[in-house]
């Protein structure tokens, strides 16, 4: 297993694409293996690809940008304009619970700090925001997106670690809305702090806030839809992907009427380039995965963890400081696929219920995107607005605090992430 590592690692280091330094360090396995035929490795990839619930991943990533094409976006834009901008750090707001509304669209937090960069990042710094303050609030915001279904990572999460996509999504759902209420708290404090001007001069009026509502009816409505229906048991998790892509290309064309056949294939064409990315990473790891409990990783590393530990508490906070330090430099995406298999056993093992554990974990290593060294969200955001990394880090501590207080709330009040899923499962 150590030759397996220090592979990945280097191959990490030398700049080797992700999905080939999880391949390669998989085939060191097999090639190594006095036991095991290459012949295995080969049907391990192709045995990760025959699986029902993984087709929830493309259809997601589909539906959220055929959405983006659909004019939801702007839609969206425009209630939390109106609902939040007249607040102290107003477009700070804005940027906050578009990215909560949009967590139930994009499903991914690059794409949704992505695409704040591009629309807020630039009225922002023109109202006098620093560069900084505009960099962290668009990229810690889009943390919510790890939480708020339908969030890539759970479903990842779900198929991996044998774990109830459903009851995910729903246990997704308090922790996500919390997350919102902490940094719009944090941003209204810097920004009374700093003086940042209110954006607008009143309140909106009852009209205007239902006014928005109604125009974007069908964006807020969706994850509702989402939810009952797998609740209801009309649709499987995967099968609920198939209908939000139905979903956004009605929307599209007949309710907003903004979705054109161009817009349509460029939808596609980038749905294509990310489900490609997405796709290849998951195949890859289908030999590592294999080494990883052939090699019984998870009972060594629970037998190591659960030494002088007794409390569950003291466990998942053990493994939680270890899933942020490796968030540090490696992707979340790598690490829901490759630490899954050897965390779930061990919180099941003390007694921890692994849909708690989960929404802590994806929240954890999704953070990663957002902080030095190799943050994609955190230089994404940067390079689109021209900020430093430094007055990003400096602007970003308050942001991480709350976020930090947050999981240690979820993490000893464990209730907050469960009530929902137990009350709708059971």
């Amino acid at each position: 297993m150590l030759a397996i590592g220090l592979v990945f690692i280097v191959l990490l280091v030398v700049g080797a694409p992700v999905a080939f330094a999880i391949g390669l360090s998989g085939f060191v396995f097999f090639a190594t293996s006095d036991i095991m035929p290459m012949s295995i490795g080969v049907q391990k990839i192709a045995t990760v690809s025959q699986s029902f619930p993984l087709l929830a991943v493309p259809f997601f990533v589909l539906a959220g940008h055929l959405m983006n094409e659909s004019g939801i976006t702007d839609r969206l834009f425009k209630f939390s304009h109106i609902a939040v901008a007249w607040m102290a750090g107003g477009l700070a707001q804005v940027s906050i619970i578009l990215s909560t509304l949009m967590g139930g669209v994009s499903g991914s937090a690059v794409a949704d700090a992505a695409m704040e960069a591009r629309v807020l990042g630039p009225q922002m710094i023109s109202q006098g925001y620093s560069k900084g303050y505009s960099a962290a609030v668009i990229a810690l915001s889009s943390l919510i997106t790890a939480t708020i279904p339908p969030s890539i990572g759970l479903i990842l999460y779900g198929y991996v670690g044998q774990v109830s996509i459903g009851r995910l999504f729903l246990a997704g759902i308090v922790p996500g809305i919390l997350m919102m209420l902490f940094l719009m708290t944090t941003a209204w404090l810097v920004a009374r702090k700093r003086s940042y001007r209110v954006e607008g001069s009143a309140k909106p009026t009852a009209a205007a806030l239902g006014t928005a509502t109604w125009q974007a009816k069908w964006a807020l409505l969706f994850p509702v839809l989402l939810i009952v229906s797998i609740r209801g048991g009309l649709f499987t998790p995967s099968e609920v992907g198939a209908f939000a892509v139905v979903y956004a290309v009605l929307v599209g064309t007949l309710a907003h009427r903004e979705l054109t056949l161009e817009k349509m294939g460029r939808a596609f064409g980038h749905a294509i380039s990310d489900i490609g990315l997405i796709m290849l990473i998951i195949l890859m790891s289908g030999m590592i995965g294999f080494a990883i409990i052939f090699l019984q990783v998870p009972q060594s590393i629970a037998g190591a963890m659960l030494q002088g530990l007794t409390n569950p508490v003291a466990i998942v906070a053990v493994i939680l400081v270890s899933l942020f330090v490796a968030g540090l430099f490696v992707e979340s995406t790598i690490l829901v696929l490759l630490l899954t298999p050897i965390f779930v056993p061990i919180v099941q093992k003390v007694g921890v219920d692994p849909v708690h554990f989960g929404i802590l974990m994806m929240t954890i290593v999704t953070l990663g995107s957002m902080t030095p060294p190799v943050g994609v969200a955190m230089y994404t955001v940067c390079s689109l607005l021209d900020c430093r990394i430094e007055d990003y880090v400096r602007e970003s501590v308050p942001f991480l605090a709350a976020i930090l207080v947050l999981v240690l709330t979820l993490l000893f009040f464990p209730s907050i992430v469960l009530w929902l899923p137990n009350l709708a499962f059971g």
